[in-house]
């Protein structure tokens, strides 16, 4: 993870690309609190239950005031095909460009799995308030339980 993003720091400002060709930047998640979740590839089983886990608890996430968003690197067709298949509710955006939020975040970096070194997003997650100030970061992300842990911070912050 960046170490020059951490709790109290302004999150940058980013403009992505959403499933239904729209967009969704951080001035649209101002006022209320949001929490943006980086996950590494859209079907894959791990990135599978997190979302299901998210989309699970939004109507807890809305109750407290918190709008939700999955980033990952896949396209915004991709994203639709996720949807669909897993029922998700979560909105999601694509981060594919060069230079995005997740490279300037660090959440996408290098990995090792098997040996082997390779590029990809490290499933990571950011608490934000109403002003858009970074009140908790979750970095190296393990699934299970993750979801909760999330809508407790978020209850309580």
């Amino acid at each position: 993870m960046s170490d020059s993003f951490d709790e109290g720091d302004a999150f940058p400002d980013f403009s992505m690309e959403t499933p239904d060709g729209g967009t969704v930047t951080k001035a649209d998640l101002a006022g209320r609190k949001a929490v943006i979740f980086f996950y590494p590839k859209d079907n894959t089983p791990g990135c599978t239950t997190e979302a299901k886990d998210f989309s699970a608890l939004k109507a807890d996430f809305e109750q407290a005031g918190v709008r939700l968003l999955g980033v990952s690197k896949d396209s915004a067709k991709k994203h639709q095909n996720f949807i669909a298949k897993h029922d998700l509710t979560v909105d999601l955006a694509t981060d594919a460009q060069e230079g995005g939020l997740s490279d300037v975040l660090g959440a996408w970096g290098e990995k090792q799995n098997y040996g082997r070194t390779y590029m990809g997003m490290i499933r990571s997650t950011y608490l934000l308030d109403g002003e858009g100030r970074i009140l908790r970061v979750w970095p190296k992300v393990r699934v299970k339980g993750h979801a909760e842990e999330v809508l407790e911070a978020a209850r309580s912050a």
